[in-house]
């Protein structure tokens, strides 16, 4: 093994590490990252354990992951009725909360929410409501993203040993 090939090893090993990392951090992509590390041993390994039909299903639960990860909040937001302000505010509380450490990541979506939509509707009642749901939205797709990137590796993992 070639000293570019131990490179891209570690390349595609730190990738999924990383991904498996910005699973549960909003400013990672992890789940593209977890893809592309895995992509990249495929690629090392010139496809021949990895080939074109399990990176054909680690893509659709790359797709997958993505399309929970952007409904989940905003499905939880607007079955309460939210506002477009509650929304943004949510992005803004996720973007605060990642300086502000683990509470911070895991309540700043949840009041940025409930102060978007209190600023749009002066209700306080509707404000806490639409917070928690946004909050819960959340907490789901991260938890269905943590399943959906275990699946990617197990499927690679079984795949390139099996």
């Amino acid at each position: 093994m070639s000293a570019t090939d131990i490179s891209l090893w570690i390349c595609a090993v730190l990738l999924v590490l990383v991904g498996l990392g910005g699973v549960v951090l909003p400013a990672l992509p992890g789940i593209p990252m977890i893809f592309g590390g895995l992509l990249l041993i495929a690629w090392i390994d010139d496809f021949s354990r990895i080939g074109g039909v399990t990176l054909g299903v680690l893509a659709a639960l790359t797709v997958l992951a993505w399309f929970i990860d952007f409904a989940a909040s905003i499905v939880g937001a607007k079955r309460v009725g939210a506002s477009t302000l509650a929304l943004v505010g949510a992005a803004i509380g996720t973007v605060v909360g990642l300086f502000a450490g683990l509470l911070g990541l895991l309540f700043a979506p949840l009041a940025g929410a409930a102060i978007g939509e209190y600023i749009a509707r002066r209700d306080a009642r509707q404000a806490a409501r639409v917070g928690v749901a946004t909050w819960i939205g959340m907490l789901l797709a991260a938890v269905a993203k943590v399943a959906i990137a275990f699946m990617m590796l197990g499927i690679a993992l079984a795949t390139f040993f099996f």
